[in-house]
């Protein structure tokens, strides 16, 4: 009996969390007309494609795609390339006020971005980077910095110092241990930072509203948000589903084939860190 309230309650959770998804895959299956029946029609009458055909065709969709796909591999990249060697010194080098570093890490960790719109603004206009692909990625590296610091200072300290130990005798440097030891042994670790990372530039809106005003630079939140129907008053409710589902869902894909390793790492970044 238990067993079987466990697993109800565990289907009720997951409804309630694939809620919202489902509708917006129902609704973009339904044409403009049955959206705005009243009552309500929860399962589409007629299945329809036109919403996801509106939105490739009639707006550069793809290019959205594109342009969100580099922003978050880049980003991802230079995190992972500044924030493993960070990680490193903080869990193994004998730093003094290493303690203060990741203190200060982890404070500048809980400031929102919107707090850095107007500044980064002033600075983009007076270099020249807007619609550039780097005024975002810059700033999301900045941003995820402190994140994938202190999570892969968790993972490291796990790694056992006899096979640091084994590869100075060898004649490795700390760059080599780094590289040819550390990170191997880490993949885990780095996957799943990696991962998150990608999910917070791909969904990153207030940044690439602000400084990508080109049609042809806009990501997939932004291109999402300008979406409009035949008259100014008219809301696309489908075309919008359409969009949210068709890049929804590729992440989650992602998340539930490496939802184990998501967890363990920061279980073990957040415990032994």
């Amino acid at each position: 009996m238990k067993r079987i309230l466990l697993y109800f309650l565990v289907l009720l959770v997951a409804g309630f969390s694939l809620g919202p998804f489902l509708w917006e895959w129902l609704t973009s299956l339904k044409s403009a007309a049955e959206i705005l029946l009243l009552p309500i029609s929860y399962f589409p009458k007629e299945i329809t494609f036109d919403n996801y055909l509106n939105i490739f065709i009639r707006q550069p969709f793809a290019r959205y795609i594109l342009n969100s796909f580099i922003v978050a591999c880049g980003t991802t990249f230079l995190s992972l390339l500044v924030g493993a060697p960070a990680a490193y010194a903080l869990s193994r080098l004998p730093l003094k006020g290493k303690g203060f570093f990741q203190k200060a890490i982890l404070l500048v960790a809980l400031f929102p971005p919107i707090i850095l719109v107007v500044p980064l603004y002033e600075m983009v206009l007076s270099v020249g980077l807007a619609n550039n692909y780097l005024v975002l990625i810059l700033p999301y590296t900045a941003l995820n910095l402190p994140f994938v610091i202190w999570v892969l200072t968790g993972f490291f300290r796990q790694v056992p110092r006899d096979i640091e130990e084994a590869a100075l005798v060898d004649g490795f440097s700390r760059l080599g241990i780094l590289t040819k030891v550390i990170l191997p042994i880490s993949a885990p670790a780095l996957a799943t930072t990696a991962i998150l990372v990608f999910i917070f530039s791909w969904n990153e809106f207030i940044l690439a509203l602000t400084f990508m005003t080109e049609t042809s630079a806009r990501t997939i939140p932004v291109g999402i948000s300008m979406l409009s129907g035949v008259s100014p008053y008219e809301i696309p409710w489908g075309q919008i589903s359409a969009a949210v589902v068709a890049t929804t869902l590729p992440l989650v894909v992602v998340v539930l084939f490496l939802q184990r390793k998501i967890i363990e790492g920061l279980t073990a970044g957040a415990v032994k860190g």
